[in-house]
């Protein structure tokens, strides 16, 4: 059956839109949404039989998962991170949310859940409305991976009705909420004693 396409208002999000894609995420279904920077692909992180769903729809073995976990706020993250020292807290409070991936020492709590020995984890909170939201409604990260386009030209792809059209037989729902950009994020690495950027993107940043 053909995924859903459903329109939401990239600022003031429906909230019976939001509550129906919540709904299938609840189900293990597969989302394809609007970020800040490009549209992401991802599920609910609790749910292991959607988790090896995005695997699969991605060709990632499990064992060399490296995707994100989308969190809606800064209370949010503690659970799933070792531990945020204090300067680092204030570079978190000063760019979130944002265009940045940071990456941290996983928790014990992380290979618990996607049964994985998984050191590292990053940690997303986009300045988009729609994520937050079904973030907040569900109660749990997303866990996330970047749309790419086959055109190595343009990398990224755009538009949501292009991403419809690769990805209606793959997932349970398309959210259109407008034009994506083609700038992935800035990944930060903070598992060091300093932190750095291992991946210039959209955001600038400054420690």
């Amino acid at each position: 059956m053909a995924a859903e396409l459903i329109q939401i208002h990239p600022q003031n999000p429906e909230s019976r839109k939001i509550a129906r894609v919540v709904e299938v995420l609840r189900q293990g279904g597969i989302i394809v949404y609007p970020t800040d920077t490009i549209y992401g692909i991802g599920c609910d992180l609790m749910n292991r039989k959607a988790v090896e769903r995005l695997c699969k729809i991605m060709n990632i073995k499990p064992h060399k998962l490296d995707l994100s976990f989308i969190c809606n706020d800064l209370s949010h993250i503690s659970e799933y991170v070792k531990r945020i020292d204090t300067p680092v807290f204030k570079v978190l409070k000063k760019s979130l949310p944002g265009p940045y991936t940071f990456i941290f020492e996983s928790s014990s709590r992380v290979p618990k859940i996607l049964d994985v020995n998984k050191k590292t984890v990053g940690i997303r909170i986009p300045d988009h409305n729609i994520p937050r939201m079904i973030v907040a409604e569900l109660g749990n990260p997303l866990i996330t991976s970047s749309i790419k386009d086959d055109d190595h030209i343009k990398e990224y792809t755009t538009d949501p009705e292009e991403i419809y059209e690769d990805f209606k037989n793959q997932v349970d729902i398309v959210i259109d909420g407008g034009a994506g950009g083609n700038i992935p994020s800035t990944v930060v690495d903070c598992t060091g004693n300093e932190l750095a950027i291992i991946r210039q993107g959209l955001g600038e940043i400054d420690f």
